[in-house]
């Protein structure tokens, strides 16, 4: 087999024409009805794209924002607590100063009112012991002189003679 006897190599004029006639109306057929919409659903598509990448940019951006703002909050937070413990501490700290001043204020009036009720109780025992001194007194004496002694006129002699004597060693002790 040669070359120019094989039909499909073979240049034949007429085939050749009709050939490129229905090439080029299969060309117009596709490019009327098949290349249009082909190329505006291509255009569609790069334009549904470029719109979602700008929508991401945008939503990335907007993320970025609200990111820096959650953060800028949340330290506006962390100083809001940090002043809120420190009013709580000086707070505590204050209270319990007044705690204390109250609790020695009380003990202080505790004390004066101990002091109080110990010098009372003091001198009514002082004035117990004058009283039975004065009685064993003018017993005493009324044995002594061998006659009683009137109670009334003798008592004031025997106070006088108590007042002289010196019960201050007695205070002292208690």
């Amino acid at each position: 087999m040669t070359l120019a006897t094989n039909p499909l190599i073979s240049v034949t004029p007429g085939l050749m024409i009709w050939t490129i006639v229905c090439f080029l109306i299969a060309l117009w057929v596709l490019k009327r009805y098949a290349f249009g919409p082909i190329q505006k659903l291509i255009e569609e598509r790069r334009d549904s794209i470029r719109s979602a990448l700008e929508s991401a940019d945008d939503a990335r951006d907007e993320a970025r924002q609200l990111l820096e703002e959650h953060r800028k909050l949340i330290a506006e937070a962390r100083g809001e607590a940090e002043e809120i413990l420190a009013e709580a501490r000086k707070t505590r700290e204050s209270m319990e100063q007044r705690m204390r001043e109250e609790t020695e204020a009380e003990r202080q009036r505790r004390l004066e009112e101990t002091r109080r009720e110990i010098a009372a109780e003091t001198a009514r025992a002082l004035e117990q012991i004058r009283s039975e001194v004065a009685d064993l007194t003018l017993e005493a004496a009324s044995r002594v002189v061998g006659r009683a002694l009137d109670p009334e006129r003798d008592r004031v002699l025997i106070e006088d003679a108590i007042q002289s004597l010196d019960f201050s060693r007695l205070e002292e002790a208690v």
